[in-house]
């Protein structure tokens, strides 16, 4: 029988630390996250630069379950994580004084996911 969902290791190791990170703290975020990373690529998050900007103010914290792209401006600090970045998205979002984390980073920072908010 044929494996369903992702077949790209560190993806499917990605998902498995997601999952038992959200049982271990009891952070629900943490298996949302794995959710929207099961899912087909075609159907996973593409987050612009301008979304980040629009959706967050100064100091917020995101996780981008998908590929952060780097199209528009953003103008406040944000800490950013997501499973990819493009070059351009990860140097506007450092020019703008914000930092650019993996998902395991924001998970060992914040175990709980307290005040972080989901961009899709």
């Amino acid at each position: 029988m044929k494996r369903t969902g992702p077949t790209n290791v560190h993806l499917r190791r990605l998902i498995h630390l997601l999952r038992k990170k959200a049982r271990e703290n009891r952070a629900p975020i943490w298996r949302r996250v794995a959710e929207l990373l099961e899912r087909p690529t075609r159907i996973r998050p593409e987050v612009n630069v301008s979304k980040i900007n629009r959706y967050t103010r100064d100091g917020d914290a995101v996780v981008v379950p998908g590929k952060v792209l780097g199209s528009g401006v953003l103008d406040h600090p944000v800490t950013v994580a997501a499973y990819a970045f493009s070059r351009r998205a990860r140097e506007k979002i450092e020019a703008a004084g914000g930092r650019v984390l993996t998902i395991p980073q924001l998970i060992r920072e914040n175990p709980r996911g307290s005040r972080v908010r989901i961009l899709v």
